[in-house]
């Protein structure tokens, strides 16, 4: 499929939204001159609606544009993103462009602020992770007129190309090979949801795969904030001292599911005969463990690689080939917390 070069908005479509002249919109944008208090307020909300983020460079390069790639993570504790920056910096190693990094604290209104200010030094490109963005960041991005990648997920509809996996199939996949392992009572431990898209599609095809074999989740635990380690331990135990006929632990991420195997194995709980677990993104820090967590792989490095081949491939104008959607399939590691 042909994918249209992008086209970045001007001041005269801010201007013509907002009923006033270009050099108002701009005195307005650059924050300058004696501009009344309701003009300023409907430049702002017209250039908010419609995306426009001001050039910071105007006039300095003829090319209006500077060899960085915008990469908007949502942290840079996570361990999942450092290897996604690992595969973008890899594939950008030998090209002009450079990445440069925004973290946003999985917060929609700070992601809106880190994208506009990435924006408005019109980097060549943008990476961002997810697929869920407030209407004023998906406006920017899609008036950027630049290449925009949105990595990690494809179960939605991106701005301009994405990369990732489909978290409700690898939920799906998950499900499907602890039924056929013989499980039955099921808890599921996990982040808070509402802003953790990726694994609230997870536990959408999880819990899908679930019921058609007449599986209902036992037990539900959620944390927010803290170590993740500690309160994989913490919840384990809360939970299995509510519901002890628990037969397998599906945590939404490794770290928490690390967490709940040594609480287990301390117990002397016999893992995976009496109770199994699974996690997910196969942290590969996590394999010094007493036992191999079972997990999925997230893909994170390829992610990143194929993210940057778009932008650098766009960069040679070659839209028609570049790839506009790029879905990877994560790999069950069974490990020795799940039986076969």
């Amino acid at each position: 499929m042909t994918n249209p070069k992008p086209r970045p908005l001007t001041l005269r479509e801010v201007s013509e939204a907002s009923g006033v002249s270009e050099m108002t919109v701009s005195r307005v944008l650059r924050n300058r001159g004696d501009v009344s208090e309701n003009t300023r307020k409907k430049v702002l909300a017209a250039a908010k609606e419609l995306g426009y983020v001001p050039n910071k460079i105007a006039g300095a390069l003829a090319s209006q544009r500077v060899n960085l790639v915008g990469v908007i993570i949502p942290s840079l504790s996570n361990m999942v993103f450092p290897e996604v920056m690992a595969g973008i910096s890899q594939e950008l190693d030998g090209t002009d462009l450079q990445p440069v990094v925004g973290v946003t604290d999985y917060s929609p209104e700070k992601e809106e602020r880190v994208l506009y200010e990435m924006l408005s030094w019109r980097p060549s490109g943008v990476i961002i992770a997810g697929l869920e963005h407030s209407d004023a960041s998906r406006a920017m991005l899609k008036n950027a007129g630049i290449p925009v990648v949105e990595i990690m997920d494809v179960d939605g509809n991106p701005v301009d190309a994405m990369v990732g996996i489909s978290h409700r199939r690898a939920g799906r996949k998950m499900g499907e090979a602890i039924i056929k392992a013989g499980y039955k009572r099921i808890g599921f431990l996990g982040t808070k949801m509402p802003l953790d898209h990726r694994a609230r599609k997870r536990f959408e095809g999880f819990t899908q795969v679930l019921a058609k074999s007449g599986i209902e989740i036992a037990d539900q635990e959620f944390y927010s904030g803290g170590s993740a380690l500690a309160k994989g331990r913490e919840m384990t135990e809360v939970m299995l001292k509510r519901t002890p006929d628990l037969d397998f632990l599906y945590y939404s991420n490794d770290m928490i599911g690390a967490g709940g195997l040594l609480w287990l194995l301390e117990q002397g709980i016999d893992v995976p005969g009496q109770i199994g677990l699974a996690g997910f993104n196969g942290v590969e820090l996590l394999d010094g463990l007493p036992r191999k967590l079972a997990t999925m792989d997230a893909c994170r490095l390829e992610i990143g690689r194929k993210a940057a081949q778009i932008i650098a491939a766009r960069q040679q104008d070659d839209y028609d080939n570049s790839e506009g959607t790029v879905e990877l399939s994560p790999k069950i590691e069974f490990g020795d917390t799940l039986k076969r």
